[in-house]
């Protein structure tokens, strides 16, 4: 079997013939070169697929780490306003406690604002990547924690403080008048005797206001021997005070009164001898010099 080829070269008829052999050598060369190109084609075909799956790949990565690195920085961004606003605090309460410890003239080294509080302990190990952080939230946390204890404890001083202030008798028992008699010995004005006077006397218009010189609860509002009408009110802490010779009375047992109210009317009942209110002051149930607590300001 032979293969002829025909064609032209140079304008002139050519014709090339080719054994059995050698074309049997041509075709398997052929079908060898493109087994050769098509698994080569294959291979580099599978190999671009491959690279481009990695590099989509890469992509995602780079788009999740993009993602993570913006949650991370707006987490951190967060973390650090709100740090900042509870520093904010943390200043706002020391300036508001060292006002309160200096207009309560308390001891400025027992209520201390400018200083951490005083803390310690063994150091646990800790991640490095974290614990610059972590301490300035401890940090911050210990303070807000002793700033509050120390808050409250001023809180408690203060209010036993107004308390005590609250119910300690002030002032002047009328609104309007004079003072005719001091606590002390003097004439007494019925036997011409040298006796005490555990009082002080203010006189004035009969039916003029009597009012309580400090928040109370009425303890007596009734006559008494030598008192007259009397109307008497605790005050907590001790004290007591006293007012006699009313013409009438305004208030009742276990009313609730406050300073400066009206408790009853001047008058000149029970051992007297003109309109005037018998003040008393007593102290843990005896009578002391109402005279400081008048001279007090309210």
């Amino acid at each position: 079997m032979n293969i002829i080829f025909v064609g032209k070269y140079r304008g002139k008829p050519v014709r090339w013939q080719i054994g059995l052999m050698a074309s049997s050598v041509l075709f398997s060369g052929f079908l060898s070169i493109m087994a050769v190109t098509g698994f080569w084609w294959g291979t580099s075909s599978g190999q671009m697929n491959q690279l481009a799956d990695v590099e989509r790949e890469l992509i995602q990565q780079k788009s999740m780490i993009t993602k993570a690195r913006t949650n991370a920085q707006s987490e951190l961004d967060a973390l650090a306003a709100r740090l900042g606003l509870m520093q904010a605090h943390v200043t706002r309460l020391d300036a508001l406690g060292e006002r309160l410890v200096t207009i309560s003239k308390l001891d400025s080294k027992e209520f201390n604002f400018t200083h951490n509080p005083a803390l310690g302990g063994p150091r646990e190990s800790e991640s490095s990547v974290s614990l610059e952080f972590e301490n300035v939230l401890n940090d911050l946390s210990d303070q807000l924690d002793s700033r509050e204890q120390q808050l409250s404890i001023l809180e408690d001083v203060l209010m036993s403080k107004q308390v005590k202030k609250e119910t300690r008798p002030s002032g002047k028992p009328i609104i309007k008048g004079w003072t005719s008699s001091y606590y002390g010995k003097r004439t007494d004005p019925f036997s011409g005797k040298l006796e005490m006077h555990k009082g002080m006397d203010f006189a004035g218009r009969e039916g003029s206001e009597i009012v309580a010189v400090s928040a109370g609860v009425i303890t007596w509002a009734s006559s008494r021997y030598g008192y007259g009408n009397l109307v008497e009110i605790n005050h907590g802490h001790g004290y007591t005070t006293r007012y006699g010779h009313n013409a009438k009375i305004l208030v009742k047992v276990g009313d609730a009164v406050e300073k400066g109210q009206a408790i009853s009317l001047m008058g000149s009942t029970g051992r007297s001898t003109g309109p005037h209110v018998h003040y008393e002051v007593l102290l843990n149930g005896r009578q002391v010099d109402p005279l400081n607590f008048v001279q007090a300001s309210s």
